[in-house]
């Protein structure tokens, strides 16, 4: 009994015994494993530090407004019995757009103007009876104000027509219409809207404290969504003459010119207003930018000894102050020099003292910074 106790003992030693020995070679493995395993190197496009010129310029954003536009209506209620236009279409000052019903003004006229005939017959004839003593002067004066009282109730009647009658009070390109045929219209009811587009305003703000380099004249360049590839060229041509007391922002105006309708009141722009004479920045892209909440950096690529004794390319977080931005590129004030190499893409998988290829095969490039030479 005591020697199967024995035996059996003995062969638990002796297994685990051996998935100690395996286990211990299996660590070794793995530790001579890592000592030998090199880190994998990150694949990056890279930009070099530029020196540039850039003209002086102030960045807002604005919203685009008709030179001249409104809502038509009409003054005086009514049923729509002729409408005159087209949606979208052009129209000329003095066009006549809608008319209400007027059957029973023009009947109220032609008897006011029927009147007002038979009381210049009377004043005529009296005012000849009164040359000769024929009557007194009293007749005369009677005669005269009744034909005054019937040629006003014509005018009158004359006006209320016209009123009826919708005409474009300028030139300029109309909406949709918002009225139809029979339709009973009120005071003020809204008929369609009517906007002259050529030229066009911007209007943006700007702070107080670049009141002083502002004056009208100044040439101003408006991008807009709608067209990403245009480049709109206008001047400055108004300044508002008080600052809001709340934002401390000035109001500004440009004018555009519009041939072509492209631009629409309502629409989200960016203005750049040029200054005038140009400074010397150190310029990277964008894209080689990284933000963060305690500072803005970028990954420089420096050399360094290899392994096998030749150098390698790696990466150190730098941190940076910037300037205006310009395009796809802004400006670096400091922590940088020109000819530095930095990563342009790939930033955002980077770490200090991280090994990188570098492969700028496949980096987008950016478009040139604006100035009025190349717009």
């Amino acid at each position: 009994m005591f020697k199967k106790i024995f035996l059996t003992a003995l062969s638990i030693l002796l297994l685990a015994g051996v998935i100690v020995g395996i286990k211990a070679l299996q660590i070794r493995a793995l530790i001579s494993a890592g000592k030998n395993a090199t880190k994998p190197m990150e694949t990056i496009s890279t930009t070099l530090v530029e020196t540039d010129e850039w003209v002086r310029s102030v960045e807002s954003v604005g919203s685009l407004r008709a030179f001249q536009g409104a809502d038509l209506s009409t003054e005086t209620p009514g049923i729509v019995s002729r409408i005159l236009f087209e949606n979208g279409a052009e129209v000329r000052e003095g066009d006549l757009l809608v008319e209400l019903d007027t059957e029973a003004e023009q009947a109220t006229l032609r008897s006011a103007e029927a009147e007002a005939d038979l009381a210049r017959t009377v004043y005529e004839r009296t005012k000849t009876l009164r040359a000769t003593n024929a009557i007194p002067q009293s007749d005369l004066d009677a005669a005269a104000s009744q034909l005054r009282k019937v040629t006003a109730l014509v005018e009158q009647l004359r006006a209320t027509i016209s009123k009826k009658q919708l005409r474009a009070p300028f030139s300029g390109r109309l909406g949709i219409r918002e009225v139809n045929l029979g339709q009973f219209m009120k005071n003020g009811d809204k008929i369609v809207s009517l906007q002259s587009l050529d030229p066009i305003f911007v209007d943006f703000l700007l702070p107080q404290q670049l009141i002083s380099t502002m004056a009208p004249g100044q040439k101003i360049l408006i991008r807009t969504d709608a067209y990403p590839d245009r480049v709109f060229e206008g001047e400055l041509t108004a300044i508002n003459s008080e600052v809001d007391r709340i934002t401390r922002n000035i109001r500004l105006q440009g004018t555009l010119k519009n041939a072509d309708g492209a631009l629409r009141p309502g629409m989200f722009a960016r203005v750049e207003i040029f200054q005038g004479g140009a400074d010397e920045v150190l310029r990277i892209p964008l894209t080689a930018l990284f933000r963060a909440p305690y500072g803005d950096s970028v990954f420089v690529v420096l050399e360094r000894p290899a392994a096998d004794g030749t150098t390698e390319k790696f990466v150190e977080q730098r941190f940076i102050r910037t300037g205006r931005a310009m395009g796809d590129f802004i400006a670096v004030t400091e922590g940088l020099k020109t000819g530095d190499t930095v990563a342009s893409a790939g930033a955002f998988k980077l770490r200090t003292g991280a090994g990188v290829n570098i492969d700028n095969s496949l980096a987008p490039k950016p478009s040139k910074a604006p100035s009025p030479e190349n717009n």
